[in-house]
């Protein structure tokens, strides 16, 4: 690993097992050091294996440890420019129009398949908003992109969508597909309970845009409307001083 490397490491991270974290993402998935000191302010290491998931009942305890550090909670979508009210087709698309960027935060060993991937099951078309294949875990994931919060109907939707990939894209060799729920907002316990007798293995992560300002910070700084006013008010009076300059 470069020099510059552990110049970041040793400036940010303090802990050595969480800085011995950093060093083998960074060899693993070839971070540059400015990629590092991006995923350390971002706090991926806090962010690894906190999706609510139903794995411990869906998957053996080998499979479900290593299935459960694949997933994070929250991610964030600091790339994109999507600004409220928006739609979840507008997020689709900007997470495909922005595919590096979303790998990376997704995380070492993601292939992307495709957007709104087509499958056909009892001769009607249904389409998947994202899907992705595991090089590591050998394994479909399946991405569903949801606005605002979490609603336990979404987990059927998704062990709809996991059974049908198993049938018409799973090859031999490949273990079973995941899903993966992306919303704003999540309620822990809700969560958990929508997935609990669900049978494929499903995990429900938040999603950020931009990590939101401290309220402290944000009572420090002017609303869009004071610096509309702000500026109003200086113009008036630059335009009356040049006025009185000019009749002088």
């Amino acid at each position: 690993m470069p020099w510059t490397h552990h110049v970041v490491l040793m400036e940010k991270v303090k802990e050595i097992p969480v800085r011995l974290w950093y060093m083998k993402e960074s060899v693993t998935q070839g971070w540059s050091h400015r990629t590092l000191a991006a995923m350390i302010k971002k706090d991926t290491y806090n962010r690894q294996g906190k999706a609510t998931t139903n794995f411990s009942l869906t998957l053996s305890t080998s499979e479900s440890e290593l299935a459960r550090e694949l997933l994070r909670d929250p991610y964030i979508f600091d790339f994109l420019t999507l600004e409220e009210p928006f739609r979840e087709k507008e997020l689709e698309n900007a997470l495909a129009a922005n595919i590096e960027k979303f790998l990376l935060e997704l995380g070492h060993g993601f292939a992307f398949m495709g957007r709104q991937y087509r499958i056909e099951v009892s001769d009607q078309d249904y389409y998947l908003d994202l899907l992705f294949y595991h090089l590591d875990l050998r394994r479909f994931i399946v991405i569903e992109l949801k606005k605002g919060k979490f609603q336990p109907e979404y987990a059927g939707k998704v062990n709809f969508y996991c059974s049908a990939v198993d049938d018409l894209l799973r090859r031999p060799g490949d273990a079973a597909t995941i899903g993966l729920i992306l919303c704003q907002e999540k309620d822990k316990i809700i969560a958990e309970y929508s997935l609990r007798n669900v049978e494929k293995p499903i995990g429900v992560s938040e999603y950020e845009l931009t990590r939101t300002l401290p309220e402290s910070f944000r009572s420090a700084l002017p609303s869009i409307e004071q610096i509309e006013t702000e500026f109003a008010e200086r113009l008036g009076r630059n335009t009356n001083n040049r006025a009185r300059s000019v009749s002088k």
